[in-house]
């Protein structure tokens, strides 16, 4: 979700051609599978355009290629800085740290709640990747940046 969202509102801002998102996870369950049909489902909703993805595991490669680690959470914080090699450590971190005004710091898991909790991570990734994105247009961030 927060690569759709991410990767939609910075060709919305003019960046499509100087930043690029991926998608990975840290545990190994459910590798190689479309998103959720939940994801899917409020993503559609709301108008956000359905590429083919599929899940995956980060890899080491990873930490070299990409300019910024964003997590959804803290567990996924602490995961990626047990496997991460130390000169890229400054590049994680929380995904919300783009949104300070919500206050929080972690995106809730919805997959083992109710369907309502899908919009709500909808709304929390819309909030981190808009100040993401204007971090982006600023150069806060860094152009060329690959997410």
């Amino acid at each position: 979700m927060a690569q759709i969202v991410s990767a939609h509102l910075s060709k919305q801002a003019g960046l499509e051609n100087k930043v690029t998102f991926d998608s990975a996870g840290t545990q190994a369950s459910r590798m190689r599978e479309p998103p959720d049909p939940r994801t899917r489902a409020v993503l559609e909703k709301r108008n956000y355009p359905w590429p083919k993805i599929r899940s995956r595991r980060i890899s080491s490669e990873d930490y070299a290629r990409f300019d910024l680690i964003l997590a959804m959470d803290q567990s996924n914080l602490d995961d990626l800085r047990k496997d991460c090699p130390a000169e890229h450590a400054p590049k994680l971190r929380l995904f919300l740290d783009f949104a300070p005004e919500l206050g929080l710091q972690e995106v809730p898991d919805p997959y083992f709640g109710a369907p309502q909790g899908f919009d709500r991570v909808l709304d929390l990734c819309e909030a981190a990747a808009c100040g993401l994105v204007a971090q982006l247009k600023r150069g806060a961030v860094g152009p060329g940046q690959t997410l």
